[in-house]
């Protein structure tokens, strides 16, 4: 069943009018509606202090079972540093032609890699990230061409290089799918 609309669950504190300033490129690439909406959940029972960070794998099921819907793709969206046990860190997650994605605003900033704050590249990489998540939620695997947005980033200078954008076999891919 193709989804009705995306919805964006905003997690904790966001800059007023940050998601918005995504909405447009996201519903273009998936040609779908995208709702913004806050939503409230307990995370200190998600908080690993030996890691001094969030379960990923915890969060994503907590999206899943509380937020998502059939007819909607949800991508939960945190101000946190997230891990699964496996990796150090990660941006974000999803099911795979499910229905929900994570994904973490929390080290895309320069800020936290010590460099002067840009707000331009901050918005373009929540806009990658957004686009990378629910790419995977509507079945989309990463791609090996460097500038779709579905190439894998581990860094978040592997998040730079790449174009907000699907290539053109992913956005083939993105038709079989919902067709």
């Amino acid at each position: 069943m193709n989804p009705e609309n995306i919805t964006l669950i905003s997690f904790g504190y966001f800059e007023k009018g940050l998601l918005e300033l995504i909405v447009d490129d996201v519903e273009r690439e998936f040609s779908i509606p995208v709702k913004i909406r806050e939503g409230y959940m307990a995370l200190s029972e998600h908080y690993d202090l030996s890691r001094k960070q969030y379960n990923g794998n915890e969060l994503l099921k907590v999206v899943d079972q509380r937020f998502g819907a059939e007819t909607t793709k949800t991508l939960g969206l945190f101000n946190i540093d997230l891990f699964i046990p496996i990796l150090t860190y990660i941006f974000g997650q999803a099911f795979l032609n499910g229905r929900c994605g994570i994904a973490s605003i929390y080290r895309l900033s320069n800020e936290r890699y010590g460099i002067k704050k840009d707000q331009t590249v901050f918005v373009d990489r929540i806009r990658k990230e957004v686009i990378h998540e629910l790419g995977h939620t509507f079945g989309l695997i990463h791609c090996s061409n460097p500038s779709c947005v579905m190439r894998s980033s581990t860094y978040v200078e592997d998040i730079d290089q790449k174009e907000h954008l699907l290539c053109s076999r992913c956005k083939q891919e993105l038709l079989k799918i919902n067709n």
